[in-house]
């Protein structure tokens, strides 16, 4: 039987079948997937930069905040040592305390403290990461514990932090405040020697003791930032994971073009499709070769 040859113009006329629609399709689609895989990995790499940004942010404040508590505590250290020289080379009597309040008496005559403002409740995944940090383990051990932490969680709890150490300090302000006014009302009334040493030692005794109340809530300040700065440092790592998943989806989504185009090319045996799929082809290859070499 003689084949049968049918004219170009027939054959157009032809409708395709649903596999010739779906090939002609494909490479449209494709391109839409690949372009809409790009813009979100390059939307993760820049989530990740951000996250990076804010942790070296919150690592600088993290280091003053450390900074600040050392320094509290070297200087409750001097003045303990002061005190210690002072017993030590003569004889101190107990201060006296007439006319002043409760509170300024009491740390005059003992150091002792108004009880510390209490600290706010925190939200148990961010006081079990706290926990953890402090058991320095590795940070494959850490990481699952940092994970649960809700960045709401801990600003809050770092908000009360703060403001627990502002409320010290308004508490022990007018102490101190009146301290002060008798230092200056001793000075200048040429007081008795034993009883300038006295005061001298009551008020480097009460000194030290708030010093070392401040270097406290400071300690909690400098750990909430630290466990902000591995929160936020999670998450840029997360983020870039997700950057390079979403760019390999986009590589494979450039091929799948790339072999839709070469299966039209072969089909109509257009020279264009070719020339577009081998174009396609180079740029994949040349993208992998940059990404796992360059």
């Amino acid at each position: 039987m003689p084949k049968l040859n049918l004219p170009d113009a027939l054959k157009a006329a032809v409708p395709q079948t649903m596999f010739g629609r779906i090939l002609a399709a494909t490479p449209v689609i494709m391109t839409v997937v690949a372009t809409a895989l790009a813009g979100l990995a390059s939307s993760e790499m820049t989530r990740a930069q951000y996250s990076r940004s804010l942790a070296a942010q919150q690592q600088s404040k993290a280091g003053d905040q450390w900074g600040f508590f050392q320094a509290k505590r070297l200087r409750s250290a001097l003045q303990r040592n002061t005190l210690d020289i002072l017993h030590a080379t003569t004889e101190v009597r107990p201060c006296a305390t007439t006319d002043l309040d409760a509170s300024t008496a009491a740390a005059l005559q003992t150091g002792a403290l108004p009880a510390l403002p209490a600290a706010a409740p925190v939200e148990a995944s961010v006081s079990a990461a706290l926990a953890a940090m402090e058991q320095a383990p590795l940070e494959a051990e850490l990481a699952p514990v940092i994970a649960q932490v809700q960045t709401t969680a801990l600003d809050a709890a770092l908000l009360a932090a703060k403001e627990r150490a502002r409320a010290l300090d308004k508490q022990l302000e007018p102490i101190t405040q009146a301290i002060e006014r008798l230092d200056q009302q001793l000075t200048q009334s040429a007081a008795e020697p034993s009883a300038s040493r006295a005061f001298i030692a009551a008020r480097l005794r009460y000194t030290a003791n708030r010093y070392d109340a401040e270097a406290r809530v400071n300690q909690a300040v400098a750990n909430l930032y630290e466990l902000q700065v591995r929160v936020s440092n999670q998450k840029a790592e997360r983020h870039h994971k997700r950057s390079k998943s979403f760019f390999f989806g986009m590589l494979i989504a450039q091929a799948a073009v790339i072999i839709a185009t070469f299966s039209l090319a072969a089909q109509r045996r257009s020279l264009l499709w070719s020339l577009a799929a081998a174009g396609g082809a180079g740029a994949v290859s040349f993208a992998l070769y940059v990404y796992l070499f360059v």
